[in-house]
């Protein structure tokens, strides 16, 4: 019977904070934001559960993590100094028909999981992609190449007849440095194939950051 008493007062509470802290998606959490959602969520579970432990002292230990929560928001919306260092600063993962690699390691991000979101946001070819920004909230944005600039009659002539050409799915042969063999076999070559392009390109698996082919044969490669 306490338990569901205290399991009331505990909801009461933590709707009343988060009406007052204010709505985010979960996809739009920030480490911070996330680090104070599990760290009250643990406080009121434990002051559920604890029985020994007086249910006032979870309220108060809510309250101030509510309340550092609260001031910490208001400082970052008033101050993006601040912001940026709660919330981290954007990282640029690809640009100029490259990746980048030390970003990519601040990031713990590989370049599979970078190809990943790209094709989730309907990039399926690397020769498409202009650039890629890994957000604060742990997002990845895309830019695909000409997508800002002004669509004229002349370039819906032209992407009309060239469609089926640019829209075609990349197999991803070598990622990080290791060779999917799933994917050769997909795109219709041989282990022989590849390390003949790879030797008459001075090329070696273990140096490939990314190498891509599409079905129109056309191979996209980057070196570490």
């Amino acid at each position: 019977m306490e338990i569901i008493f205290r399991s009331l007062i505990m909801f009461i509470v933590l709707f009343l904070i988060v009406k007052i802290l204010g709505k985010k998606q979960i996809k739009n959490l920030t480490l911070y934001d996330y680090v104070l959602s599990i760290t009250l969520g643990s406080i009121a579970a434990d002051s559920i559960i604890s029985l020994d432990t007086p249910l006032y002292d979870g309220i108060i230990a809510i309250l101030v993590f509510s309340i550092i929560g609260y001031l910490t928001s208001l400082a970052s919306f008033h101050s993006h100094t601040v912001e940026e260092v709660m919330d981290g600063e954007p990282l640029v993962l690809f640009e100029n028909n490259n990746f980048n690699y030390e970003n990519l390691a601040n990031a713990k991000l590989s370049v599979a999981k970078v190809l990943e979101n790209c094709r989730l946001k309907g990039c399926f070819d690397i020769n498409e992609l202009d650039c890629a920004v890994l957000e604060p909230s742990g997002d990845i944005s895309i830019l695909l190449k000409g997508k800002s600039q002004p669509v004229t009659s002349n370039d819906l002539k032209e992407n009309v007849q060239k469609t089926s050409q640019k829209q075609t799915l990349c197999y991803n042969l070598i990622v990080d440095g290791e060779l999917d063999m799933e994917e050769l076999k997909k795109a219709k070559k041989t282990k022989t194939w590849l390390n003949k392009y790879l030797k008459e390109h001075h090329q070696t698996i273990e140096k490939i950051t990314l190498m891509t082919i599409d079905k129109n044969n056309k191979i996209t490669l980057f070196n570490k």
